[in-house]
């Protein structure tokens, strides 16, 4: 049997980049629908309010289980196939959520929608992988805009469309739209076949092997943890201020949620910055970028500025994104037959530490509301910055 070939860099159009953003979007939202209608979700499926949180800590358990199982496929079989079976897998399970009688059907479907979603994060070092050297930074940060997008705008689409037609549609029309993305990617997407030459369980076993190799790959699951960390606080306690200080609504919330979306579009500058070798600056502007948000958020706040503290929300979300597009871009480039390992292992690490975040953001609230998370914000970000300038030592150097 004749193997595909790998595209050529020159076969990534600017329609497969924007089908790739628009992938991993539609992807990785399906992680963030139920968590804002779990109090409409649970008493319809018979599921007790003490029980109801495991909807979204099931969703990203599965997540989590893709993220070791099915990402480092990438560096095995043909990716483009493993992406459309992944889009596959979460259409099933976004039908039978919406289809699901009771809290087993539904809590499993949930397990099969998180496995599913992580077929985003296939896309991102195949979109590295099809981009010409001197473009892939602003590759993959366009089609990290993309994900980005995914996890900011879900939440009001959630609340928009289950307000209008009831949450079971937010996951039909999820399934619809996903069908839509995954035919225009077969048509669209340029296949890639690795190099292979290991079995499922060799590539198992290297995956995290890849952070005991690679030095810069743990300095910027680091430092990324920490963003993430911050990013998941950040929006776990910005709503109950929205709420408790500002005196909002649902309505309210999630127009400041669209607005806080626009951090996305820092991506394309981060990957013009990683492409002209302005890694270690660029690294440090998010990083510092982050803990000043944090500083300035409390501030704004405190004076009851709504317009300052919605700009905040987009400097620390443009803040996270600067600094994931510049590490995955400084990843990528190390090993190009190891590439969907290294990035398991980064955002594994990422993803596990900084889904603590929320329980952070939920504690420090109670705790001393919203001045307590801002601060503590402020601290991850001031801790990440300070091991960056003491410990990086060129670990972010362009390669």
């Amino acid at each position: 049997m004749t193997s595909i070939a790998a595209a050529k860099p020159a076969d990534l159009s600017p329609l497969a980049i924007l089908l790739m953003a628009v992938g991993c979007g539609v992807m990785v939202a399906n992680l963030y629908y139920a968590q804002t209608l779990i109090d409409v979700i649970g008493p319809e499926i018979g599921m007790s309010a003490s029980v109801a949180g495991l909807i979204t800590t099931l969703t990203q358990l599965g997540y989590g289980v893709g993220l070791f199982l099915v990402v480092p496929l990438a560096d095995l079989f043909e990716n483009r196939r493993i992406v459309l079976t992944s889009i596959v897998a979460t259409i099933i399970g976004c039908l039978a959520i919406a289809f699901s009688s009771g809290p087993t059907s539904f809590l499993v479907a949930s397990i099969l929608t998180g496995v599913g979603a992580t077929g985003a994060q296939v896309l991102v070092p195949l979109a590295s992988h099809l981009a010409s050297p001197e473009k892939q930074g602003r590759v993959v940060g366009t089609v990290m805009s993309g994900l980005l997008f995914g996890i900011m705008l879900s939440r009001p689409v959630a609340n928009f469309l289950a307000g209008s037609v009831g949450w079971r549609a937010t996951f039909i029309v999820s399934a619809i739209v996903m069908a839509m993305v995954g035919i225009a990617l077969l048509a669209a997407c340029p296949k890639r076949q690795p190099k292979g030459g290991m079995h499922y369980g060799q590539v198992l076993a290297s995956t995290f092997s890849q952070l005991v190799v690679h030095r810069v790959v743990r300095m910027r699951a680091f430092y990324q943890a920490a963003m993430f960390a911050a990013f998941n606080l950040f929006w776990t306690a910005a709503p109950l201020a929205l709420i408790h200080e500002f005196h909002l609504g649902h309505a309210g919330i999630g127009a400041f949620a669209l607005a806080g979306a626009g951090g996305a579009l820092v991506a394309p500058v981060a990957g013009w910055m990683a492409d002209r070798r302005l890694t270690r600056p660029a690294s440090l502007i998010g990083l510092a970028g982050l803990t000043v948000g944090f500083l300035l958020a409390d501030w704004t706040v405190a004076a009851g500025s709504l317009i300052g503290f919605t700009i905040m929300a987009v400097l620390i979300d443009g803040a996270v994104q600067m600094s994931q597009i510049t590490g995955q871009k400084l990843i990528f480039s190390l090993d190009p037959h190891a590439r969907g390992r290294i990035n398991a292992a980064y955002v594994t690490v990422m993803f596990l530490v900084g889904a603590l975040g929320s329980v952070i953001g939920s504690v420090t609230y109670e705790a001393g509301g919203w001045s307590a998370s801002a601060l503590a914000g402020a601290a991850i970000g001031g801790v990440a910055t300070l091991a960056f300038l003491l410990f990086d030592r060129g670990a972010s150097l362009t390669r």
